[in-house]
């Protein structure tokens, strides 16, 4: 058995009360200065602890000395003997008098490598969750976790917690030099601990912030970061990612059901549906509409539900509002398992004012501009990134990363590019700062979405990113290479602007209005677009899409069923917000769910009825899908019949046997021996009408087959007479 520890009270360092005061009042920059194991000029071996609510503190059996008026304890060894690698401390509470343990973060190495210093201030550490963030690790035997942080110019970061009563003074971290990282392992902690960083900064103002890089947080109100555990998630979808990497996603069908998964479904008591719930409910519902995807509303932890996740505190954190970070991950793979791929909604362009999050993060402008006409974004009350700084853009883009590679994310629908792209964006004369080139373009930002978009494409081939972008920025889904900005595809706000504001007119005033579904092939091959009817339409008294129609409520249904089939009939990938497909009257409410009791009625679950059908014919017909963003895969029958409100096209895919002829009706009037023109001698086959007494119509239709007239119409050599039903659409295919 060994013998104690024989102590010396006499320090050979009295140099160091300066530094121990700035310990005792959480002002010191170098902790590692003044605590742990350190050699004595006579080579002895000095142990120094902080520990404010130590009584009594021993080690190996020897009793520590408090330095008077301080909260330090020291113990000195002769010359000869020497602690533990890591020595195990036993104190005793002032208060309670219980005794604990602990081991002293202050003699561990530092452990980021230079060269992620170097990767983090270049701004090109595009895996930084790994190495950022809290971490748990064993080191030299010991079980704890590893802090790590980048907050620039303070003078002070601490990891508080309930492991040290929330007392910044009690860990404080190791700076890293001019990097601005700072890093503090503690033994002892594990999963499910709370913690935030305390920031003394430049000019003695202090913060307390949730970490930046946290992996999970706790439930709303509470606005602690979560040690989360780090043991591996079991896949099993590696057949699902295999594929993904060859997805020919211009030349495939893309139909995505977005969804807020806070009110998609409740229970009674109002309390969310939890991941599990979801999958057992919410798969199945889709698989049955046949959509090849979901896009979630922004998931990443956010304070306010009014907010519906736009305004984000934790960005590498799944909320916690419907499970841990396994439980989203359990989500994914059982999605993938049922080959329906999930988008994820992502917020780079502007953070919230919260004072425990982001903003001001060290007490100054760290992650947004400090001068408001650059920093601020005035319509929706959030600070915006600054893209131009390394650490910044390394946050954002290895976030989008991390959501690809931790989650198996499919995709990213990034938000509000507009209002990154451009300076001005809502801004008046004055209210905003130039270029270096004296422009409105933020070149910055510019840059941050081509790294973004080029280390996705190059790192997750398959994966899509989708820019909610409304201007005529030009190349927005070309290329970087090719001088664009390197999305998979944009959202076509033009196309879906123009087509709601002419099918929410009367029918008798559509004539007058026909351009507005004509124009959009003026300019639909310069970008890849998605068509989106999407959860902005359907709030803030914009109406529900069912409310926004005209007429009576048969008619009110039928401009809905003809304003989807217009959307299928239309070049570009779909999107529609959950509730339209089977026409809520209730404009969407983040605090509810939706109005499911309305399937019981036979016209709203006939809407649900025709947009299964629609998503099966676009997924199995290649015309409809396989030339979405080449103008090989449209031509105009006719588009100039404005007096009957008709619209005829074709979609064609790479077979010339691939062929959809396609009538639109957007009159209350029913049209018998309705001539078009078509291509070639072929018979052709009704395979879907919106009458259809199925979806709730009239069944007005075709029901025999069309046997093409050698009769020159509209420059073809081959015509038909066909019947189209009121306010509906027709479907024709080659009957083989």
């Amino acid at each position: 058995m060994k013998a104690p520890l024989k102590a010396t009270t006499q320090t050979n360092l009295p140099a160091i009360s300066a530094p121990i005061l700035r310990v005792q009042n959480g002002t010191h920059h170098d902790p590692f200065e003044v605590l742990g194991t350190h050699d004595t000029p006579d080579g002895g071996k000095l142990l120094r602890a902080f520990l404010p609510a130590a009584e009594v503190v021993e080690v190996a059996g020897a009793r520590m000395t408090r330095i008077p008026g301080t909260d330090c304890f020291e113990l000195t060894l002769p010359p000869g003997q020497a602690f533990a690698t890591h020595p195990q401390l036993r104190w005793q509470d002032k208060g309670a008098g219980a005794w604990h343990t602990l081991q002293s973060p202050y003699d561990f190495e530092p452990q980021l490598g230079e060269l992620d210093l170097y990767l983090l201030g270049e701004g090109r550490h595009f895996e930084a969750w790994k190495v950022l963030g809290a971490r748990l690790k064993t080191i030299d035997g010991v079980a704890g976790c590893l802090f790590v942080v980048w907050a620039p110019a303070v003078q002070r970061v601490s990891v508080i917690g309930d492991f040290n009563d929330w007392d910044g003074r009690r860990n404080p971290m190791r700076c890293r030099g001019a990097s601005g990282i700072w890093e503090l392992f503690i033994p002892g902690l594990t999963a499910g601990m709370a913690y935030k960083y305390e920031i003394l900064g430049s000019r003695g103002q202090l913060a307390k912030k949730t970490d930046p890089y946290a992996r999970q947080m706790f439930a709303r109100p509470e606005t602690s970061s979560c040690i989360t555990h780090d043991t591996p998630y079991a896949w099993a979808d590696s057949h699902w990612l295999a594929a993904r990497a060859g997805f020919d996603w211009q030349h495939r069908p893309v139909s995505i059901y977005e969804l807020h998964p806070g009110s998609w479904r409740r229970h009674a008591d109002g309390s969310f549906y939890s991941w599990g719930e979801l999958i057992a409910e919410l798969i199945p519902y889709v698989q049955d509409l046949g959509y090849t995807h979901i896009e979630l509303l922004p998931v990443a932890e956010h304070p306010l539900d009014a907010s519906w996740g736009y305004q984000v505190s934790g960005y590498y954190a799944p909320t916690a509002r419907f499970g841990s970070p396994d439980d989203f991950r359990a989500f994914v793979d059982a999605c993938h398992q049922a080959n329906i791929g999930v988008l994820l909604d992502w917020v780079p362009a502007h953070f919230p004012k919260d004072d425990w999050a982001l903003a001001r993060f060290t007490g100054e402008a760290v992650y947004e501009h400090e001068d408001p006409r650059r920093g601020e974004h005035q319509d929706w009350g959030t600070l915006i990134f600054n893209f131009g700084r390394n650490e910044v853009r390394n946050f954002l883009v290895a976030n989008a990363l991390y959501w690809i590679d931790e989650f198996h994310i499919d995709g990213l629908r990034v938000d509000a590019v507009a209002s990154m792209l451009y300076l001005d964006y809502s801004r008046k004369a004055g209210e905003w700062l130039p270029n270096q080139y004296g422009g409105r373009e933020n070149i910055e930002a510019i840059h941050f979405l081509r790294e973004m978009n080029t280390e996705v494409h190059a790192r997750f081939p398959g994966v899509l990113t989708i820019a909610e972008e409304s201007t005529a920025w030009p190349a927005v889904s070309r290329p970087v290479e090719l001088g664009g900005l390197g999305f998979s595809m944009k959202w076509n706000m033009g196309w879906m602007n123009d087509s709601l504001d002419y099918i929410e007119k009367e029918p008798v005033y559509r004539k007058y209005q026909h351009n507005q579904l004509t124009f959009s092939q003026m300019y639909a091959w310069t970008e890849n677009f998605v068509l989106p009817l999407s959860h902005d339409e359907v709030v803030h008294m914009k109406k529900s899409l069912l409310d926004k129609m005209p007429g009576d409520v048969w008619q009110r249904f039928a401009n809905l069923r003809l304003f989807y089939a217009w959307q299928y009939a239309h070049p570009g990938k779909k999107l529609l917000f959950m509730g339209s497909e089977f026409g809520q009257w209730n404009e969407w409410k983040e605090a509810g769910q939706l109005d499911w009791m309305l399937l019981e009625f036979p016209a709203h679950d006939g809407l649900r009825a025709l947009l299964r059908d629609l998503n099966h014919l676009y997924r199995n017909e290649a015309a409809l899908h396989e030339f979405d963003f080449d103008p090989r895969g449209f031509r105009w029958i006719d588009c100039h019949d404005a007096d009957q409100s008709v619209l005829s096209l074709i979609r064609q895919g790479q077979h010339d046997a691939d062929k959809m002829v396609i009538l639109l009706n957007f009159t209350p009037v029913p049209r018998h021996g309705y001539r078009i023109g078509v291509p070639g001698n072929r018979v052709w086959k009704e395979v879907l009408n919106t009458d259809s007494e199925f979806y709730g119509g009239g069944n007005l239709g075709n029901g025999q087959l069309l046997h093409a007239q050698n009769q020159t119409w509209m420059g073809f050599d081959h015509s038909l007479e066909v019947s189209l039903p009121p306010l509906g659409a027709i479907f024709l295919k080659p009957h083989s």
